[in-house]
């Protein structure tokens, strides 16, 4: 029996007539006999027509079918190792689960900041999801335009916009992924305590919204400083008595999607096979690209591990150096963001080999936040990956020591903003 009527088949190929995929991360394909295939939901679909177009995914071209789970972002040899420091009598290596293609998408994402830079590429990218049943787009000012823009797009959810703070409740209602890329970019002339009591007070106001109207949903913090906007958000959330520290989140997945960039051009890798954890935190010296663990194994001089150390610490400046004083990192920022939320979205859904890096709540380190692997699930974090910090190099081993300082002050800076400032009732 066909798993698609014919409304719904003809509604598919005219889709991939201009897009092969939706997905940035991992695919599922669905190809001209693929409707018999018993599954049941995807992370990812790609509608392959039956002249086998080349279709783009994440960072690699295909063409063949595939209905099996992986995630494109690691390799083979990483989600192996991965699967086998948590769940050592876990399914082989060679064995992944299936899912079913149920084009049906059922999450709800909002934005709040989707105005802006970051926000408006990363709001395309999530609507490309297939999992995505709801984007709520908000902002103070000019959101209704992106909006009615994203709105055109033939992908499958439905796209609505909420201006100013009597509309931010109702944007969050019943959400279940909340991406806070809202503030200020810093500017010329412009400290860093500037920069922090600003966004501070926005990150500090949104969370107390997001902690009134979907207390369950999960958090994503970009706004910068993150390591001192996710302690912010943690004391909020604590004080309203919500505070699940499975579900919040810093997204620091730009440091690893510049690591493994960076090393795979540097090795002549290819891209989909490189998988870097960054660890410590999101500014300056606490971003720590532990080469040593990258995968697959290659080796590194001591001069070729300082300078892409250095690169990847400073990776942003680069791209406000190039722009000229015309931006920042706001693309780069947008995709790996979406990365994070497609992630959350296949966790969500009950995919069991979720794995990202991220800005949480931690015991990894005697610091109460670090960023580190963390494997994903339905309910937040499942597990904390200690591997990645056991058998460090003498050049980690110093320089997780030297990010320490620096990033316990961001984060005792951050708590200590919402005790002078409690939250509203």
């Amino acid at each position: 029996m066909s798993c698609l009527t014919m409304a719904q088949a003809k509604e598919c190929e005219m889709a991939a007539t201009s897009a092969t995929s939706f997905s940035i991360g991992s695919t599922v394909s669905l190809g001209s006999r693929g409707c018999s295939l018993p599954q049941k939901k995807p992370f990812s679909v790609r509608f392959t027509s039956q002249n086998s177009l080349t279709s783009f995914s994440g960072l690699k071209a295909a063409t063949s079918v595939n209905c099996e789970s992986e995630s494109s972002f690691l390799g083979k040899e990483s989600s192996a190792a991965l699967r086998a420091s948590v769940a050592p009598k876990a399914q082989k290596p060679n064995q992944r689960s299936q899912y079913v293609l149920q084009p049906q998408a059922s999450y709800k994402v909002a934005i709040l900041g989707a105005a802006g830079g970051i926000g408006q590429p990363l709001a395309l990218l999530i609507k490309m999801s297939p999992l995505v049943s709801a984007l709520n787009l908000y902002d103070i000012a000019n959101v209704k335009g992106v909006a009615a823009d994203l709105s055109h797009c033939n992908t499958p959810s439905q796209v609505l916009d909420f201006t100013g703070a009597s509309e931010l409740g109702n944007c969050l209602k019943g959400v279940n992924v909340v991406v806070i890329p809202a503030g200020v970019p810093r500017k010329p002339g412009m400290t860093r305590d500037d920069l922090f009591n600003i966004n501070a007070n926005i990150v500090k106001t949104l969370v107390e919204a997001v902690a009134d109207n979907c207390p369950d949903a999960f958090i994503h913090i970009i706004s910068n400083p993150v390591n001192s906007t996710v302690p912010i958000a943690a004391e909020v959330l604590k004080q309203k008595g919500v505070y699940d520290p499975k579900k919040l989140f810093g997204v620091t997945t730009l440091d690893v999607v510049r690591a493994n960039t960076f090393v795979a051009q540097k090795k002549n890798l290819k891209l989909i096979d490189v998988d870097v954890p960054v660890v410590g935190g999101h500014a300056g010296i606490t971003i720590l690209p532990l080469l040593s663990k990258a995968k697959p194994s290659v080796s590194f001089t001591d001069e070729e591990v300082e300078q892409l150390t250095v690169r990847i610490q400073n990776a942003g400046t680069e791209v406000v150096e190039a722009k000229a004083g015309a931006g920042s990192a706001t693309l780069s920022m947008g995709y790996a963001a979406a990365r994070f939320v497609e992630s959350s979205l296949r966790a969500l859904d009950g995919d069991g080999d979720v794995y990202e890096c991220s800005f949480v709540q931690s015991n990894l380190t005697d610091l109460p936040f670090f960023a580190s692997r963390i494997k994903l699930g339905r309910k937040g974090i499942e597990a904390w990956i200690p591997s990645d910090l056991e058998g460090l190099t003498e050049y980690e081993q110093k320089a997780l020591e030297a990010l320490k300082p620096e990033l316990k002050a961001s984060i005792e800076k951050g708590i200590a903003f919402v005790q002078k400032q409690p939250v509203t009732a």
